[in-house]
Order: structure tokens, then C-alpha cells, then sequence
């Protein structure tokens, strides 16, 4: 089993930051890439952030140049650094992670969430 774990959110005024980060653990062979998504209320989840094995980023346009994914492969750790937030911003955000856990078996893992809210 491989566990995620994310921290980080919270309450932040506009135009402020937050670092989120997600720790996986658990019977992990190896991760290929791990990602961010969020879900504001009454919307669909969608992507924000991916990160590869390899070190190759991909950012959705909303968030671009203000979010930045980063990866500490020996701890199989994730960080999401949010900057100029926006009030839209806000939104439950979620880590996932593909693995392939030590059966072998590559498929996708979650997080349970961590609440970030922009608000004055």
C-alpha cells in the first residue's frame, strides 16, 4: 500500500504565498511522476502541476508563472510553491502520485486534500 500525505494549506490573504507539500510512503518501487490538482466548490478537479521521474514540469495556464513544482526524489516528496495568490485560487488541492508499488503494479494514488482559501 503507498500512502500520500499533504500539508501545507490554509488561509492566506491575496497576493500571498504558500509552500503545499505531499509525502508518499508505503511499499513504493518507484514514482514516474507526481502532480497537484485542486477542486473549488460546485467545479470539476483539474490539473495544476506535474513533475516527472526526469524532472520535467508541465503547469496549467492559470497558475503559470506564479505556481512552481519541485521534487525531492529520495524522500518521494512534492512541493507546490504558490505565489500571488488569487482569490480563485482557492480550492481543496490534491497530490497524486504514479506509482509502481513493490508487486510491480503502476496505478495512480491519492492524497485526502489540504484546504487553501484566499481571502482578505
Amino acid at each position: 500500500q503507498v500512502q500520500l500525505v499533504e500539508s501545507g494549506g490554509g488561509l492566506v490573504q491575496p497576493g500571498g504565498s504558500l509552500r503545499l507539500s505531499c509525502a508518499a510512503s508505503g511499499s513504493i518501487f518507484s514514482i514516474d511522476s507526481m502532480s497537484w490538482y485542486r477542486q473549488a466548490p460546485g467545479k470539476e478537479r483539474e490539473l495544476v502541476a506535474t513533475i516527472t521521474r526526469g524532472g520535467i514540469t508541465n503547469t496549467a495556464d492559470s497558475v503559470k508563472g506564479r505556481f512552481t513544482i519541485s521534487r525531492d526524489i529520495a524522500n518521494n516528496t512534492t512541493y507546490l510553491r504558490m505565489t500571488t495568490l488569487k482569490p480563485e485560487d482557492t480550492a481543496l488541492y490534491y497530490c497524486k502520485a504514479e506509482c509502481t508499488n513493490s508487486l510491480l503494479v503502476r496505478r495512480a494514488y491519492w492524497g485526502q486534500g489540504t484546504q487553501v482559501t484566499v481571502s482578505s
